[in-house]
């Protein structure tokens, strides 16, 4: 159920756990299932993410404080991004959309 983060590591498409405190790992999608450090990754763009727990109904961005993770309240302190990813449909389900970020 993580969100991450896709980058280029010299022309390679890589993925990692997206991360609000600091710029550059916004997230793009999510993965249903553990990925193990250099193997491949089916990343979902958009859709239901059902392998997330503790949400409260409502808007979701992403953690500054626990990478791969959505938070109920945006990041508030300086050189944060704030990116909304979706809303929380339940404690146990995110209807994915990642938007656009912003560095604070």
């Amino acid at each position: 159920g993580d969100f991450v983060n896709v980058w280029s590591d010299a022309g390679a498409a890589r993925v990692r756990k997206a991360d609000a405190s600091a710029a550059g790992k916004e997230a793009h999608g999510f993965v249903l299932a553990a990925v193990t450090s250099g193997s491949a990754a089916t990343v979902y763009f958009e859709g239901t993410n059902g392998q997330v727990s503790g949400q409260v109904p409502g808007p979701v961005y992403m953690s500054a404080a626990a990478a791969g993770s959505a938070v109920s309240a945006p990041p508030a302190a300086a050189g944060q991004v704030v990116q909304r990813i979706g809303v929380a449909t339940s404690a146990s389900a995110i209807n994915v959309e990642c938007g656009q970020h912003y560095v604070l």
